[in-house]
């Protein structure tokens, strides 16, 4: 029961309170000027008046008269604020002030391109670009040039070494060919002195020519036929034998010193062998070298024609 008739007062007062409220709002807003007339016509002290009025600066002094000339006038007087009424509201907490935001740097504009540049200069530009362009092209054509005829010189110098290794073998199979004649003419020399000293008549019956003498036993010298032997044997061990080697023999012609040195070692034309098989046997005789000479000095010829067998 007591709460329901505490209701409607509240009510009341509170309706008082916001028209009081609305009240003292209207009257600050109302200008001084309108209480000064209100306290006038109600004949009222103006001292019970609490909203006075700023009075306008006099000085002291002659009044000076002054007529102004064409449209400028004085300007209109300021509005005057009015008192402020106290607040009993108590005040709000003090926040303190923010603190200073670092100032952004100030970024420099470049100014703005002419709106007419110099044709002058852009034509000057491309002048200088032309020629720089023109300088290069010089240059890398230069390069070019001296690259080429450094090429001409080395392909030039390349031919005339070509030409003096030609002419180098030339010389070389026109010696190989002149000492294979003066072989040939040496040997049917040989040849014919062996046919001239066989036709010689020497008191003995007409017999076959032999390879080799015979004894009168009919068997070949023993001597010989050891040193024959023995270069036989020193060659078959320095022998390298090439593939499909026949097994047919093969005469070599030997120029040694005495001492078994061997000066050249050369296949008779005759030799069935092919050029690797000729090659092999004349390589062999070389690291055969020196052949067997001591107790065979009897027996040594500086010429010699071996009879190379396969073994």
């Amino acid at each position: 029961m007591d709460d329901r008739k505490g209701t409607p007062k509240a009510v009341i007062l509170s309706a008082v309170l916001h028209l009081g409220i609305v009240a003292f709002l209207a009257l600050a807003i109302v200008p001084c000027s309108f209480y000064e007339s209100l306290f006038e016509t109600l004949h009222l002290p103006a001292g019970w008046n609490p909203i006075a009025c700023a009075k306008p600066l006099e000085l002291p002094g002659q009044i000076i008269e002054a007529t102004l000339i064409g449209p400028t006038g004085a300007p209109p007087p300021k509005a005057q604020k009015a008192k402020p009424v106290p607040d009993s509201t108590p005040p709000p907490p003090t926040v303190p002030p923010p603190t200073p935001q670092e100032q952004a740097p100030v970024v420099k504009t470049l100014p703005p391109p002419p709106e007419h540049p110099d044709t002058k200069d852009q034509e000057k530009v491309v002048a200088d670009a032309l020629q720089k362009a023109e300088d290069a092209k010089r240059e890398q054509e230069e390069k070019q040039r001296q690259r080429q005829s450094e090429l001409d010189a080395q392909a030039a110098k390349q031919k005339q070494e070509k030409q003096k290794l030609d002419e180098l073998f030339a010389k070389m199979d026109a010696a190989a060919s002149q000492r294979s004649k003066l072989e040939n003419k040496a040997k049917q020399a040989k040849q014919q002195m062996e046919e001239l000293k066989n036709a010689q008549d020497n008191g003995e019956a007409n017999l076959p020519n032999a390879d080799q003498r015979q004894t009168g036993t009919n068997g070949p010298d023993s001597l010989l036929a050891q040193y024959q032997a023995a270069i036989q044997n020193a060659v078959t061990q320095n022998w390298l034998r090439p593939d499909n080697m026949p097994s047919t023999p093969c005469v070599v012609h030997i120029v040694q010193l005495p001492g078994g040195d061997v000066m050249s070692a050369k296949v008779d034309s005759a030799c069935p062998y092919d050029d690797a098989g000729k090659r092999s046997i004349e390589n062999a005789v070389l690291r055969a070298q020196p052949l067997p000479y001591k107790g065979f000095e009897s027996v040594f010829k500086r010429n010699i024609d071996f009879t190379f067998r396969p073994q």
